[in-house]
């Protein structure tokens, strides 16, 4: 007899006991019974088959079940109490994969369960009427649960595989002056280039406490970058990346990689690598790891996203083709409005590129924000809803030196970042004059820097700049800094002064001095008359953007 028909009673025994001898009962009783065994093995699993089926699997069944709810309450505590730890587990390779092999055998045999719930209910003894309610209700209570279970275990191998194609597995590594600090390159990548020039640089800075975060966006044409202490780049350029005008720091990627990647041996990225060690000379501060973002894929990033929401202070020309000759760029492809903008991969793309009839700078302000929208607009609903996308995504796009052991301490870090105010600096306009990150001050830098942290990690570690204590710019060392001196070209003090964070309450420039709206067909218009000083005053304000 098999172990899970109801065990038949000694000779003479009448049976009466609907529940586990239905045959005795009547149609509606029967109908009643079977969803009810379907409910059982659905909320406790292993109950339906103690009351009306085989008790010794029912009891190993329940066992597991009672398992399960203690490591889902423990799972629930963690995440209350300590939730870097619960990310820490989930993230550790090893762990994981015993996870999801304990997900998929439980998904399996709460299946198996939901298989011998059905021959308890004996669907040849309902009324044919009935037969479809009870399959239908099994099905679904099947799929809600082992579905769930064996869902989850997927998108936790596809978690699994992300990490650990984006992340390092090296060591951990431990804040600077209590702030962690990531250096945030963007920069295209192909089968025809050996290195990225990176099309942006920038530095998250979040308090290791409060999550209290600063952006410092680095321009692509800083010329005579320092490299840190102990850099194997000093060796090369012991003054400083100073070679010309080719030597600009987003050309020191292309050039390690190329040239002396045999100074950073074991090192995955030698000319990412250098450039965090260039960021990090420059600024006078300590950057722990880089994440580097593939622009060719992070159209795919935005997208899995469901797009970015922004509010765009001009328009913005998708350019066209550009012409060698004449140094031109050909009609736009077309053009981002100014006003709130819902932007999909491809727009946010052109948005954070574009830099026709603006400056670099314009660029910089634009790509803080976009940084800024998908640090806001990354909540967890969204993760949850469109992980799978977004970690497919993520392994196309990301490259990072972090460790997969840290992401835990990280991802509680960014949760205590959301909603608080990003204090931003850019070495360029509007903090500097243009023409500073051609002969640029370290020492002025790297105060402005300075006031910026101090700023962004609570009233108590604010000081006045000029009591700070600044690195040299050149030799390492350690000064009190002078007063803060005005960069070149800008009125005195304003070297000194906050960048106000980016803010909502600008209005978008949307019509031209006399009133007319600014449309598509206008601009194009004017493309096509050769206008372009025209079009460079309709469109001066692109910069301009905030979060939304």
């Amino acid at each position: 007899m098999s172990r899970s028909e109801p065990q038949q009673p000694a000779t003479g025994t009448v049976m009466t006991d609907p529940v586990r001898y239905p045959s005795s009962a009547s149609v509606p009783f029967r109908t009643k019974r079977g969803l009810a065994l379907v409910l059982m093995t659905l909320l406790v699993p292993g109950s339906a088959q103690i009351v009306a089926g085989d008790r010794k699997l029912g009891r190993v069944a329940l066992r597991v079940t009672l398992s399960a709810w203690a490591l889902l309450a423990v799972t629930l505590l963690l995440l209350a109490v300590n939730r870097s730890l619960l990310i820490n587990i989930l993230t550790n390779p090893f762990a994981s994969l015993v996870i999801i092999l304990v997900l998929v055998a439980l998904a399996l045999g709460w299946a198996f369960l939901f298989i011998n719930t059905l021959r308890l209910i004996r669907p040849v003894l309902l009324a044919p009427a009935a037969r479809p309610a009870v399959g239908i209700a099994l099905v679904l209570a099947l799929v809600l649960s082992s579905g769930t279970l064996g869902y989850a275990a997927y998108l936790l191998n596809v978690g699994r595989n992300a990490i650990g194609s984006i992340f390092a597995g090296g060591p951990t590594i431990d804040p600077a002056d209590g702030r962690y600090n990531f250096l945030m390159m963007g920069g295209d990548a192909g089968d025809d280039r050996t290195g990225r020039r990176p099309d942006s640089l920038s530095v998250l800075s979040v308090d290791a406490k409060t999550g209290e975060t600063a952006i410092i966006s680095v321009p692509r044409n800083l010329q005579n970058a320092q490299f840190s202490e102990g850099s194997p780049m000093r060796k090369i350029y012991p003054d400083g990346y100073d070679c010309g005008d080719e030597c600009l720091i987003n050309a020191i990627n292309t050039e390690v990689t190329n040239d002396y990647a045999d100074l950073y041996p074991g090192v995955d990225d030698p000319g990412a690598q250098a450039t965090l060690e260039a960021v990090s000379g420059t600024l006078g501060i300590t950057v722990q790891a880089y994440v580097l973002v593939d622009m060719a894929g992070f159209a795919k990033l935005i997208d899995a996203m469901g797009g970015i929401k922004i509010k765009a202070g001009g328009w913005v020309p998708m350019s066209g083709f550009f012409d060698e000759v004449t140094r031109t760029h050909g009609m736009p492809l077309g053009w981002i409005p100014a006003g709130d903008q819902t932007l999909d991969g491809e727009h946010a793309l052109w948005y954070g590129r574009s830099r026709e009839y603006v400056d670099d700078y314009s660029r910089i302000q634009r790509q803080q924000c976009v940084q800024q929208a998908m640090l806001k607009q990354l909540d967890p609903p969204t993760l949850l809803s469109k992980f799978e996308d977004i970690a497919s995504a993520g392994t196309k796009v990301v490259e990072s030196n972090i460790s997969s052991s840290q992401l835990g301490s990280f991802v509680d870090l960014a949760t205590k970042a959301k909603g608080q105010e990003v204090k931003r600096l850019t070495i360029g306009p509007p903090d500097f004059d243009a023409s500073f990150s051609t002969v640029p001050d370290f020492d002025i830098i790297h105060a402005k820097v300075n006031q910026l942290l101090a700023s962004a990690s609570g009233p108590q570690a604010a000081a006045p700049v000029d009591s700070m204590v600044q690195a040299s710019s050149v030799g390492g060392g350690l000064q009190a800094s002078s007063p803060l001196r005005p960069a070149a070209g800008l009125p005195a003090g304003s070297a000194a002064q906050q960048t106000p964070p980016p803010s909502s309450d600008f209005t978008p420039v949307t019509t031209t001095p006399d009133g007319e709206p600014i449309t598509e067909e206008l601009l194009s218009q004017l493309k096509r008359e050769g206008n372009e000083e025209a079009i460079r005053q309709l469109v001066a304000t692109n910069g301009k953007c905030a979060p939304l």
